[in-house]
């Protein structure tokens, strides 16, 4: 409780909670206990029957029930797990006061099974939806509140997040969906079904119409996974938050596998092996705070351009330490971070899924106050080589910035692609041409820098000129080549003697950017304490670039 009140008064976000965890219940279920005949209330003080009650008493007795959730009880049970519940959680993530919840006074619609009892009927059913702001912009949210039937989702819990959706999608605003729910409500059978469908088709029905973001907080299994997994990002919270099709009990009865939560759908799993979620947070609060200098990256729709915020970082600022961090050995490696750090605004660089496929580094940034997307293979991991996994990273994070008016920055060491039988046999070619593709179909501005190594196909692939790029750069340490010279050398000179002179003829002709500058495929070779002053000064000139790529349908990326 301490760790809550205390992010949200530190971060000047809101001036505390209104009540603490102790007290929130009570403190709205008083005015309930008070108002209605002792016969109708329940042990947890939860009211359902409102026969004697004027219809404002209604309305007001309906609200304080809606607002309590499932009870203190399950609410404790909520806190003692390390959680917040769906209405604290909103509070954290929204501005203050900025919350218009929407479908309060929604009921599920199920009477088998003893569910039209008023034991079992809550207001708002097991979701809070609505919109609000973040710092000022607007927001489409719903959270799934786990002390409500376990956050499980009926037709009216599917019926309010749709309704968002459509509402987000009318004005051109993002959505987040805070996912804390045990699955489909069985009791309902094909219609919580149902409602998953409908969610999943406004999923595909927004992509690339509004960002759409998913915070999983707590179990989501089995159909429910598809949700965040057609979001555009997907965050987790560390040890409290699942995803997974099928659970260990599963797993086991059918593959004898033993397996935990944790290591089956948990937030380790996800972010360093399956790729699945873009980044973990160590708690809740740290999540959600996370999540909102996260979205003031964000557009808040395809209409609108890359979001502005005030800098007082130089765009003309000289970075002398990049002349020197590339090693004058070509197989020494550097950390891209360091490039990216020191050229962005503020050294404020918020990177997606730094855990997964680490030999190349995406995220945004700001360079003179207008977000980029930045793109860079790392040298410190499989010498910056790209692979299946770092080709699909790169492309989604591609695909996303274009659909969103987002800039792209790229920085270029990549001595190729990682050669091997699991490579070919897992299918790189079909991978490898995805992010091929993403940067050829992209529209937005992109520039390139080439810091050092930028080798055969692979320089193609990572926003070459020949794939429309605005901006081409070298540094005078790169090396723009068919591959390195001393592969080359073996195999132009094989069998012949003095092959130390033919791989220094070979550096001395094609291991520099003077082959690719004095055919046009490189615009400039640039010092490189010079580069963000000529990326800023790029950027303010493409501001208004206007390209179309030719009707179609839809293309068919190589899936």
């Amino acid at each position: 409780m301490a760790a809550y009140v205390g992010a949200r008064c530190g971060s000047g976000l809101i001036n505390g909670l209104r009540t603490s965890f102790k007290c929130l219940a009570p403190v709205k279920l008083a005015a309930v206990a008070t108002a209605v005949p002792l016969t109708h209330r329940l042990a947890d003080n939860r009211c359902y029957s409102v026969g004697h009650q004027s219809v404002k008493e209604r309305i007001d007795s309906k609200r304080r029930a809606a607002l309590a959730g499932g009870g203190q009880r399950r609410v404790d049970a909520q806190h003692k797990r390390g959680k917040l519940t769906a209405r604290e959680r909103v509070e954290l993530l929204l501005d203050p006061d900025s919350f218009v919840e929407s479908d309060m006074f929604v009921e599920h619609r199920c009477s088998d099974f003893g569910m039209e009892q008023d034991r079992n009927k809550f207001p708002g059913d097991s979701v809070v939806t609505g919109h609000g702001r973040i710092n000022g912009r607007l927001v489409y949210v719903f959270s799934q509140d786990f002390t409500v039937f376990g956050g499980s989702l009926s037709g009216a819990h599917a019926q309010k997040i749709c309704k968002i959706m459509d509402q987000a999608m009318t004005v051109g605003a993002p959505v987040i969906g805070l996912n804390d729910s045990g699955g489909a409500r069985i009791q309902e059978g094909v219609e919580s079904l149902a409602g998953y469908a409908d969610i999943f088709l406004r999923n595909v029905m927004a992509s690339g119409v509004v960002p759409q973001i998913s915070l999983v907080m707590g179990p989501c299994a089995g159909g429910a996974v598809y949700s965040p997994a057609l979001t555009d990002f997907t965050f987790m919270v560390k040890d409290t938050s699942y995803l997974f099709i099928t659970g260990p009990d599963v797993v086991k009865s059918v593959t004898n596998e033993d397996v935990t939560q944790e290591e089956l759908g948990g937030a380790k799993t996800h972010t360093t092996v399956s790729g699945v979620a873009h980044h973990a947070f160590e708690n809740d609060v740290e999540a959600l705070l996370n999540l909102r200098e996260f979205f003031d990256f964000l557009p808040l729709s395809n209409q609108d351009s890359a979001p502005m915020r005030e800098s007082h970082d130089p765009s003309d600022r000289l970075i002398p330490s990049l002349d020197t961090i590339v090693p004058l050995e070509s197989t020494k490696a550097y950390d891209m971070l360091d490039i990216i750090l020191a050229i962005v605004d503020e050294r404020n660089f918020f990177e997606i899924m730094p855990n997964y496929a680490k030999n190349i580094v995406v995220g945004f940034a700001s360079m003179k106050g207008r977000t980029v997307g930045i793109v860079g293979n790392q040298p410190k991991v499989a010498s910056g080589c790209l692979d299946i996994n770092s080709s699909v990273k790169g492309a989604r994070f591609v695909r996303f910035c274009d659909a969103f008016n987002i800039p792209i920055i790229t920085f270029v060491d990549v001595p190729g692609f990682l050669p091997g039988t699991a490579q070919e046999y897992g299918g790189i070619i079909r991978h490898g041409a995805k992010l091929l593709y993403a940067f050829a179909e992209a529209t937005v501005p992109k520039i390139t820098v080439i810091t050092r190594k930028a080798y055969g196909g692979a320089y193609d692939v990572m926003s070459s000129k020949h794939l429309r790029g605005d901006v081409n750069y070298a540094w005078p340490s790169a090396e723009v080549a068919v591959m390195g010279a001393k592969g080359a050398v073996q195999i132009i000179f094989r069998g012949k003697e003095n092959q130390a002179e033919a791989e220094a003829e070979y550096v001395e002709k094609f291991a520099n950017p003077f082959p690719a500058a004095v055919r046009g495929f490189v615009d400039d070779i640039i010092e490189p304490s010079t580069t963000r002053k000529k990326i800023c000064r790029d950027l303010e000139v493409l501001a208004s670039k206007k390209q179309m790529n030719p009707w179609k349908k839809h293309a068919n990326i190589p899936l």
